[in-house]
């Protein structure tokens, strides 16, 4: 069977677990951006408790397996009493992953603002909340914004792990497929080609589109 007459049989559930990856990448973006932003600034903050639950939350979800991640929020948390849907489960596990990464990306653009820029709000008395609302922040995303155009490429393949439990994504129906038509080369082309169409038209323009309005509105283009 060709890889187009593959398609046209299989379509519907490419496109039902297609629909379902986008929506996981979605709320997990979300959440990642989210935990980034908070755990970004408790890492920079001056208070020893902020800054190490930061560190510690940062080098747990960085030093060990996405997989890992995802089974003990859907199998080990029941055991305690907590019991997440395995759709939210999924999301919510990529997006605390991927948040983890994303909060170096905010410490790092924070840091990377001129020192000017800090010495310009203290001068026109600002509090610390506004100045880095006003300030720091928008200039920070600026920085920002390109690593994370890599960060949610990441992001968007990561969803296909959410599989593993169950959550019927691209990947799951691709497996079923395969699992009932051994067409493997068919199932997983059309899969790694509507990933491929999910990132490069889709997430890539979204970002760069960001990143082109934020440097207008910054006066940098």
């Amino acid at each position: 069977m060709s890889l187009i007459d593959f398609v046209a049989q299989f379509w519907p559930r490419l496109l039902s677990g297609a629909g379902v990856t986008v929506a996981q990448f979605l709320l997990a973006a979300v959440l990642g951006v989210a935990i980034s932003l908070f755990m970004g600034l408790m890492k920079l903050s001056t208070n020893p408790l902020l800054k190490g639950a930061a560190v510690t939350y940062i080098e747990i979800f960085r030093g060990t397996s996405l997989v890992v991640q995802l089974y003990w929020i859907f199998f080990v948390l029941p055991l305690f009493g907590i019991t997440i849907e395995k759709f939210t489960a999924g999301y919510i596990a990529v997006g605390m992953n991927i948040g983890a990464y994303g909060a170096e990306l905010v410490r790092g653009g924070i840091l990377s603002v001129p020192k000017g820029q800090w010495e310009a709000s203290l001068a026109i008395n600002m509090s610390p909340a506004q100045r880095m609302r006003r300030i720091i922040l928008p200039q920070a995303l600026v920085n920002m914004l390109p690593p994370w155009g890599n960060l949610m490429i990441e992001l968007l393949k990561g969803t296909a792990l959410v599989s593993l439990i169950s959550v019927a994504d691209l990947m799951f129906q691709a497996r079923q497929i395969n699992a009932t038509t051994f067409l493997s080369a068919q199932v997983f082309g059309a899969a790694l080609i509507i990933y491929y169409i999910l990132a490069r038209f889709f997430v890539t323009p979204l970002m760069r589109w960001l990143e082109r309005t934020m440097s207008r509105k910054m006066g940098k283009v």
